[in-house]
């Protein structure tokens, strides 16, 4: 049996369904991958003819825990993208109450839920805060965190590191997730990692088995991690982008309520009717099921700029 599709952006395939076209000819906005992504290294023939060896794995969890100033304390897990360990947490911890603020990521309540956890904000086990949140940037302090288990998903705090939660992970009962899908633009190579405590990541480590990451992810994700510049250029570059994205939108009569650099949040009218406007221009953007005037934009490649404001 299949679980049930729940929403998400993407699924371009279903807009090209629904409004004609083909995928290049069309400019995804619905998601909030960094348009111009990290530059993929050459690679060696080894990192697709063998299996991955301890050394790369090392190499990268060190590029990790340098990039991320991780605690000596807490230990790092490379995981096949951060939803592996969003689907995989739920089942490795003794089920309880867990309580979750909403709006936000619905793939870590459907997880919970599938694992026989209750939601529930009294006085939960466990405690899940995506950090900033999405779809409104909502950011959390470390007294907000207040369960005995702490999950917190950082897979958009690498636009803004200095609000980064990332010293809580070496305390116990406490597990930080990050994304090298977001910010480097590399959704497609799968790539996260898992960060806290070490008797937690081991559990994780055995449910997820071994070689859980591909050689080409190890090795073009210590690249980009070491490469400190590419980042510090990278935030540079979304915070303008952001900026001239809200007042593309403002001079429209779109009200700037949330978001990140890598996705910003809008209320206007009526969001599909916003939704269709946009596709019929071979543009697509987030709505959602929960709030009729919410339109989520992600940010416009370079040469995109001009045909997203030809269609507004």
């Amino acid at each position: 049996m299949t679980s049930a599709k729940r929403d998400h952006g993407g699924d371009l395939d279903g807009a090209i369904t629904r409004f004609g076209g083909t995928r290049p000819a069309w400019i995804d906005l619905s998601t909030g991958i960094n348009p111009v992504p990290y530059p993929l290294p050459r690679l060696s023939a080894d990192a697709w003819t063998a299996l991955p060896d301890i050394g790369a794995f090392a190499r990268l969890e060190a590029a990790a825990r340098a990039f991320w100033s991780v605690p000596d304390t807490a230990a790092i897990l490379a995981i096949p993208g951060a939803s592996a360990a969003i689907a995989q947490l739920p089942r490795i911890l003794s089920p309880g109450s867990v309580h979750i603020p909403t709006p936000t990521y619905n793939e870590h309540a459907a997880s919970f839920t599938g694992a026989g956890w209750t939601l529930s904000e009294a006085a939960p086990m466990a405690q899940v805060a995506v950090h900033p949140n999405n779809p409104d940037g909502k950011v959390w302090s470390a007294d907000d965190l207040t369960a005995p288990l702490r999950i917190i998903d950082e897979s958009f705090c690498d636009v803004m590191p200095d609000a980064s939660l990332i010293a809580q992970a070496g305390k116990l009962n406490t597990i930080i997730l990050k994304s090298m899908g977001k910010f480097w633009g590399l959704a497609g190579m799968r790539l996260g990692f898992a960060i806290g405590d070490p008797a937690l990541i081991t559990k994780l480590k055995d449910a997820l088995g071994p070689w859980q990451v591909s050689g080409p992810a190890l090795d073009i994700g210590t690249e980009a991690l070491r490469d400190f510049a590419w980042a510090d250029e990278t935030r540079a570059r979304l915070s303008a982008d952001a900026a001239r994205l809200d007042t593309l939108m403002e001079g429209i009569e779109a009200k700037t309520i949330g978001g990140t650099t890598l996705f910003r949040l809008y209320e206007v009218a009526d969001a599909q009717a916003a939704q269709n406007h946009l596709a019929a221009s071979h543009i697509w953007s987030r709505i959602f099921p929960y709030a009729d005037n919410w339109l989520r934009l992600g940010l416009p490649g370079p040469a995109d700029w001009e045909r997203l404001e030809a269609a507004l």
